[in-house]
């Protein structure tokens, strides 16, 4: 039964009007639609991603990747002090990172914090220094190679 209807519609398909006729455009809804398209414009022109792209060149921070036309979606902005509401005019609280860079700054801060330190904080530094009697060393081989 079900396989006879399939062949029946595949047959005999129900008619469908192809050349059906839009309505004609609303000139007052079209008007309103370029208003606030421009009013989005403006309002993504004053936020701080459209600020830091006309501050600074569209080259990632980290691995100096350069991103142009539609590429440039990848470029996002990296607060430096991870403080989102700290959008100063300057910039200087921002700095533009590939998306693959911003994620592995937010993933070592993640990192950082759950072994107990903050982004800052850095650990003590080596004492052992490999290289530090090298010229010392050197300067005897030579003795001991002109000796022979």
């Amino acid at each position: 039964m079900l396989a006879q209807k399939a062949l029946e519609y595949f047959f005999h398909p129900p008619s469908i009007n192809v050349m059906a006729k839009s309505p004609a455009p609303d000139p007052s809804r079209l008007d309103r639609v370029l208003a606030e398209a421009r009013r989005h414009s403006t309002e993504r022109e004053n936020t701080y991603r459209e600020r830091a792209l006309k501050l600074y060149p569209h080259v990632c921070g980290r691995c100096g990747r350069e991103f142009s036309g539609v590429r440039l979606r990848e470029l996002t902005v990296h607060h430096k002090d991870h403080n989102h509401d700290n959008n100063p005019l300057d910039g200087s609280n921002w700095e533009l990172l590939c998306i693959y860079c911003h994620e592995n700054e937010h993933a070592r801060v993640a990192d950082e914090a759950a072994r107990g330190r903050s982004a800052g904080q850095t650990m003590a530094s080596a004492t052992h220094n490999p290289f530090a009697d090298l010229q010392k060393k050197l300067e005897e081989k030579k003795k001991a190679d002109g000796n022979q």
